[in-house]
C-alpha cells in the first residue's frame, strides 16, 4: 500500500479550494496525494499512479463522473469514495450501483470523511487491476480501448470490445452465455444468444488467424465461451 505503507489517494475534483482542504486533511492523516482536474486525467492516473483509493467528484469539465466509474469499474477495483454536491438519491443510488464504494456529500466534515476512507481501505484487499492485458499475441489497452494482436491495431465495435474485454477479465475460465449478454447487452437480452452467436464472429473474423479454429476464444458448447490464457 503506497510508499514505505503509506496510503494514497487520488483526488478528482476540478474545485482548486477542494483539493487544497482534501490535500491538507489527507497529507495530516499520513496519506501521499495525486490530484487531477479532469475524468481524462484521472484515469490516466489510476493506471499510472496506482492509488489505494480515489475520491471522486461527479461534475467534472469534460464528462460525468458515473462515466468515470464505468470506465474504471470495466478493468480496476480500485475503492472509488465519490464527494459530490449531488443530494439527490437517484443520484447516489446509480454511483453505488455502477461501482462506487461510499456517497458523501458536499459540504462535509473531515473526520467523517477520514472515517469513510479508513472503511473502505480496511475492505479492500484486491489489486488496483493493470491498465494493459496481454496474453500471447493479445494485447488490451483497457485506458484507450484499444486492441492489438502480434502488434496490429483491431478494429473493433463497441459491442466486439465489451466481449472481448469480459472474455479477457476472465481469462482461462468458461463466462456462460447469459453472463455475456448481461454484461455486454443488459439484463433484459439475457435470452437473446443470437446476439452473442453474430457478434462472435465477427469479433473471431478479426482476431483469429482461422475463425473456423479459434486458437484464442474456444467454444464451450451449450454453456459459453472462454478464452485460452497464452
Amino acid at each position: 500500500m503506497g510508499t514505505k505503507n503509506k496510503p494514497v489517494a487520488l483526488v478528482v475534483d476540478d474545485e482548486r479550494q477542494i483539493q487544497r482542504l482534501l490535500r491538507l486533511a489527507l497529507e495530516a492523516e499520513g496519506y501521499l496525494i495525486h490530484e487531477a482536474r479532469t475524468g481524462q486525467e484521472g484515469l490516466a492516473a489510476v493506471a499510472f499512479r496506482r492509488p489505494d483509493v480515489v475520491i471522486l467528484d461527479l461534475g467534472l469539465p469534460d464528462m460525468d463522473g458515473t462515466e468515470v466509474i464505468k470506465r474504471l469499474r470495466e478493468w480496476s477495483k480500485v475503492p472509488i469514495l465519490i464527494l459530490s454536491v449531488r443530494q439527490g438519491i437517484e443520484e447516489k443510488v446509480e454511483a453505488l450501483d455502477i461501482g462506487a464504494d461510499d456517497y458523501l456529500t458536499k459540504p462535509f466534515h473531515t473526520d467523517e470523511l477520514m472515517a469513510r476512507l479508513r472503511v473502505i481501505l480496511r475492505h479492500s484487499a484486491v489489486a488496483p487491476g493493470e491498465a494493459v492485458f496481454e496474453s500471447g499475441p493479445l494485447r488490451i489497452d483497457f485506458l484507450s480501448r484499444t486492441v492489438s494482436i502480434a502488434g496490429k491495431e483491431v478494429r473493433l465495435t463497441a459491442t466486439e470490445y465489451a466481449l472481448i474485454r469480459v472474455l479477457a477479465q476472465n481469462l482461462g475460465r468458461i463466462v456462460t452465455h447469459r453472463q455475456l449478454l448481461r454484461e455486454v447487452w443488459g439484463p433484459d437480452a439475457e435470452e437473446r444468444s443470437q446476439y452473442l452467436r453474430v457478434y462472435m464472429n465477427h469479433l473471431r473474423k478479426k482476431t483469429e488467424r482461422d475463425p473456423a479454429q479459434p486458437r484464442l476464444i474456444k467454444t464451450e458448447p451449450g454453456i459459453g465461451y472462454r478464452m485460452i490464457a497464452k
